[in-house]
């Protein structure tokens, strides 16, 4: 039941955001998710912001936050990489703030394609990518025998006037030429919500996911069975999610709609 929901694990991009603007309803919303007692955590595969970024950007919108509202891609990517690549040299296709991210959390990493150490290919969504990066990342992983991962699946990423391609995206691009594809860390793995669950004492039957694409948002929550929200304010369609056999448990137009059905239910 909706009205029982404690715990709000939030997609960012195409749910709460559109590029740097806020979907209306959005700060309504989470405030009232404090003030009857629960909790908000934004859930995101987009790797191009730190955490610390994040705070940031969202003060800029009129929002307060700190570290325990968020678990990233980035995140997910530091857990993934000390527990399976300790130590290793990692070359990153990323923002300049994901690399800061990945340094912060003692990751050696590189952008120099020619470094001998290097042990691993790790790609992000990349709005700074140039033809040089794309050259060398293509000739490390088709010359070199090395690990290859990336941080989401997404293929596009919603902002102002539409969309523009996203980590899975670039990944798929890079196929083409080197026929191969990375292993995915983010969502849909259910690691950032059965964390997001233990961290904050919540049960599964408190906790609902909250996004727009069914591949990684639905399926995320599937995947940690938990109940899922789909808005239609980003990627997925109306039609889509009623044949989708991972489709979401509540179907919404947007979180101010989850937002007036779920006080509906719990007054």
């Amino acid at each position: 039941m909706l009205g029982d929901k404690k715990l709000f694990l939030l997609d960012i991009d195409g749910t709460i955001c559109k590029g740097n603007q806020l979907i209306g309803g959005t700060k309504e919303f989470l405030s009232d998710i404090e003030k009857n007692g629960g909790k908000y955590i934004f859930i995101t595969n987009n790797a191009t912001r730190s955490i610390d970024d994040y705070i940031l950007f969202f003060q800029q919108l009129g929002i307060m936050t700190n570290h325990s509202n968020f678990l990233t891609a980035s995140y997910a990517t530091v857990y993934y990489l000390k527990k399976y690549h300790p130590g290793e040299l990692i070359y990153v296709m990323g923002t300049k703030s994901f690399i800061r991210e990945l340094k912060k959390n003692k990751i050696r990493v590189t952008t120099d394609g020619e470094d001998e150490e290097i042990s691993c290919v790790l790609i992000s969504y990349d709005n700074q990518l140039t033809y040089e990066k794309i050259s060398d990342t293509c000739r490390l992983l088709s010359t070199k025998k090395v690990d290859y991962l990336a941080t989401n699946p997404d293929y596009v990423c919603p902002i102002e006037f539409g969309y523009v391609p996203d980590c899975g995206a670039i990944c798929e691009m890079l196929n083409h030429a080197i026929k191969r594809m990375p292993h995915f860390i983010g969502k849909p793995e259910p690691d950032m919500v059965e964390l997001a669950i233990s961290r904050n004492n919540y049960r599964k039957e408190e906790t609902l996911v909250v996004g727009d694409r069914l591949y990684t948002d639905m399926l995320c929550g599937h995947n940690a069975k938990v109940e899922t929200a789909m808005v239609l304010t980003g990627e997925a369609t109306k039609e889509e999610a009623e044949c989708c056999p991972y489709g979401p448990d509540y179907l919404m137009q947007s979180v101010a709609s989850l937002h007036k059905k779920w006080l509906e239910e719990i007054i």
